[in-house]
């Protein structure tokens, strides 16, 4: 069953399914990825007289990965990091399974789902230093309990095996105009190469270290709310490198970009180590992120909601600009790269910021 059975009605059966009565009033939130429903309770449930019913979309993710990305969320509020975590479903009617311990996803009608507290906020000021250290803190406590273990069912990001995942799926699916198709490649091509590059520089001596991420840890994933930060959805959790939940949160010109990202470790570093090395990941990870935004597109060009709201996605000026990005980037790898490789160490020290560091350009939404 798709989504275009998802109506209000629908929803306010499951969650009457599941021990938790909507008054009727039901608020579609936005989300391309799944269909998320602000819902009015008769009664409070654990104090919560309105909570947010997510419905994922089908066949993205298994139920065990569902089930770790919650125990996660409730290994953070456990650790008093300020996350918004998967309510317990109180009951559930024959026709819907509960899963989970506690039981926090339903499966009936078609779909799964949870439920969380309503939570509202506003996108971080970063030009204030303070609130930059205070969100480098935030992430930081995040990342300390996401090196405790190992996520055994969630994605473990590999950028080789993801860009040619991509790559294949734009090529195969013919989403890429015959006029734009071979200089487009070309530029992919080499793009991956470079970014492949940099994850090989480190080695089986000097492994580079993962943990349990957010994942997509930009702007509109997090809410400033009574005077700090708050992560509502781990929807993207996955395994990666500590750097993958940092370089979204910097942006401007050469020499802002570096100093953010000074003042977030001056924060971060409070509950774990950086690895500067990590340094060099910043623009291959955009690289990937642009790319692998574009194969998500094409993934979810069957579900409605994706034409209507992104009309230039195919088009030829679509993929003239994103070769014109893609040999941007690869160029900007090749600066960083070469900073990294010549510089000495203290051209990253925590002090100053050096005009010729380069992490230029803003990630994907």
């Amino acid at each position: 069953m798709d989504y275009s059975h998802l109506d209000p009605q629908r929803v306010l059966d499951a969650l009457d399914a599941v021990g938790l009565r909507g008054d009727g009033r039901v608020l579609q939130l936005n989300s391309y990825e799944n269909r998320v429903f602000q819902v009015f309770l008769e009664e409070p449930h654990q104090g919560h007289s309105a909570v947010v019913a997510k419905f994922y979309r089908p066949g993205r993710w298994s139920d065990a990965q569902i089930l770790e990305e919650h125990a996660f969320a409730l290994e953070l509020a456990a650790a008093e990091v300020p996350v918004v975590p998967p309510l317990a479903l109180p009951s559930a009617t024959p026709e819907v399974q509960l899963l989970g311990t506690p039981p926090t996803l339903a499966c009936g009608f078609g779909h799964r789902w949870g439920v969380s507290a309503r939570c509202a906020g506003r996108e971080p000021e970063l030009e204030d230093p303070a609130a930059l250290r205070q969100l480098g803190r935030f992430i930081g406590r995040l990342h300390a309990v996401g090196r405790q273990r190992v996520f055994e069912h969630r994605h473990h990001l590999h950028p080789r095996a993801d860009g040619e995942r991509a790559l294949r799926l734009l090529l195969a699916g013919g989403f890429v105009p015959d006029t734009e198709r071979a200089p487009w490649q070309q530029a992919c091509e080499q793009a991956l190469a470079a970014v492949n590059a940099a994850f090989d520089t480190f080695t089986p001596k000097a492994p580079l270290q993962t943990l349990r991420l957010h994942g997509d840890c930009h702007l509109g994933n997090v809410l400033w709310r009574d005077g700090s930060p708050h992560i509502v959805d781990l929807d993207d959790a996955m395994q990666g490198p500590a750097v993958q939940d940092l370089w979204m949160l910097v942006s401007g010109d050469h020499a802002t970009m570096a100093q953010q990202l000074n003042t977030l470790l001056e924060g971060y570093e409070q509950f774990c180590d950086f690895d500067e090395r990590e340094r060099r990941l910043i623009e291959p990870l955009r690289t990937l992120r642009m790319l692998r935004h574009s194969a998500w597109l094409a993934e979810r060009w069957s579900d409605p909601t994706f034409p209507l709201n992104f009309p230039f996605f195919g088009t030829a000026a679509y993929w003239n600009q994103q070769t014109t990005q893609l040999r941007e980037q690869i160029e900007a790898m090749a600066e960083t790269a070469a900073l990294m490789d010549n510089a000495p160490e203290a051209r990253w020290h925590r002090g100053g910021v050096d005009e010729d560091v380069s992490f230029d350009g803003d990630g994907f939404a």
